[in-house]
């Protein structure tokens, strides 16, 4: 598993609103420069990352995750957190970051 790809699915249009980006994979450091290269560049008020298709995040992940809170904290845009499973959630609580982060089980309408 920690060899395999993650897929990144950009399913909105950057309008400046809002950006969803769609994760299928798991979030480790072998594959996370696209996603980091991905949520730097975005500058829309509201990324939401779709983690509904991610299984596992390893620390080097949850740091990309922490880099992205900060990163839009600073821009004060909104950074949402989609469908996270149990395994991945208990990964943030373990490592005292899931405060950082808004949750939602689903895609909020626009």
């Amino acid at each position: 598993m920690r060899d395999s790809p993650l897929l990144i699915d950009d399913v909105s249009a950057a309008d400046g609103g809002r950006r969803i980006l769609r994760l299928t994979g798991p979030l480790v450091i072998s594959n996370l420069f696209d996603f980091q290269s991905r949520v730097r560049a975005d500058h829309s008020h509201l990324l939401v990352l779709d983690f509904t298709n991610v299984p596992y995040a390893d620390s080097a992940g949850i740091g990309a995750l922490v880099g992205a809170y900060v990163t839009h904290q600073k821009e004060g845009h909104g950074l949402l957190l989609v469908g996270v499973n149990p395994r991945v959630r208990t990964a943030l609580q373990v490592t005292h970051v899931d405060q950082f982060f808004q949750y939602s089980d689903t895609v909020p309408a626009e």
